[in-house]
């Protein structure tokens, strides 16, 4: 009897052992879920908000806070930034070049903004415009830790170069690319944000030296005017003046896919991201202001 008892207590022994020493049981599709997550980028297991970017957000709380986030010293970042400050300019000069507003300011006359297209430095806006999207795209590729949101950028340059075909090879559609390229005056106020205010200050703080105090309240007054005044109100118009002119050309055609399919396809996109962007941007405002945020009303731009 203790012979067999010894075997049976050594047998339950070795069960136990062998019980504690092995693993615990995954179900199979937990176990898949685990590989999976583990495998998974970082880019895709957290979501990057490109609001982020240029705005100071509290994660938890879903509100954009005043002021620009603080910008540590990064030299890729900030040659590339200063490349766009540069190479900006003569961009968006060349583009109001061959603008002239008198028909647009004339009452007697209902011209919309198609007439207050000249054309006279078009190929040179061309060059510089293209050559400028292609130096980007290709310094974004290269290194891709100068902006924060690389696949972003990417994607927008490649739909641009490609859009600015379509006036290149139809002069009568040349006017779409001045007046949607205008945008470029808020890029500029949007980079000039970070540059120029790297502490990350509020701009409507009372207590800021005099000098910054007036760089980054009009930096801010000028980015939100360009915002508002390019993004929200120009491109629906674009898109308002590009659709009559797809149901013209459609019925000239006898076809409705034609040049400017691709033109309001892309015009309506970019309508929708920017409505997106201000709809984003303003619903966290709000949030900000309705839970008493530390600033005022007007100190949350």
């Amino acid at each position: 009897r203790n012979s067999g008892g010894g075997l049976g207590e050594a047998a339950s022994s070795r069960s136990d052992e062998s019980t504690a020493s092995s693993p615990p049981r995954v179900a199979p599709l937990q176990n898949l879920r685990r590989i999976r997550s583990s495998s998974a980028p970082a880019s895709v297991r957290k979501r990057h908000p490109l609001i982020e970017d240029h705005y100071r957000v509290d994660r938890e709380k879903r509100v954009v806070l005043p002021g620009v986030p603080k910008q540590d010293e990064d030299f890729a970042r900030d040659l590339h930034d200063f490349f766009n400050l540069i190479v900006l300019v003569p961009v968006v000069v060349l583009n109001i070049m061959n603008w002239n507003l008198e028909p647009l300011l004339d009452s007697e006359k209902k011209a919309d903004i198609v007439d207050a297209w000249t054309g006279e430095w078009f190929d040179s806006f061309f060059q510089t415009t293209a050559l400028y999207f292609v130096v980007d795209l290709v310094w974004v590729l290269l290194v891709p830790s100068c902006v924060k949101s690389p696949g972003t950028i990417i994607q927008h340059h490649i739909a641009t170069l490609l859009y600015i075909l379509i006036p290149y090879y139809y002069p009568e559609y040349r006017w779409i690319m001045g007046a949607c390229m205008l945008v470029e005056i808020n890029t500029w106020f949007l980079i000039a944000r970070r540059v120029f205010n790297k502490q990350g200050f509020p701009p409507w703080v009372i207590d800021l030296p005099p000098f910054i105090s007036i760089r980054v309240k009009l930096i801010s007054i000028f980015f939100y005017t360009t915002w508002i005044g390019i993004r929200c109100v120009l491109y629906p118009i674009i898109f308002a003046v590009l659709f009559k002119l797809w149901l013209a050309l459609s019925a000239r055609l006898e076809t409705k896919f034609n040049v400017l399919t691709i033109a309001l396809t892309l015009q309506f996109i970019f309508c929708v991201l920017n409505f997106k962007w201000t709809g984003d941007l303003l619903l966290s405002k709000i949030r900000y202001w309705r839970r008493g945020g530390d600033s005022k009303i007007d100190k949350g731009l």
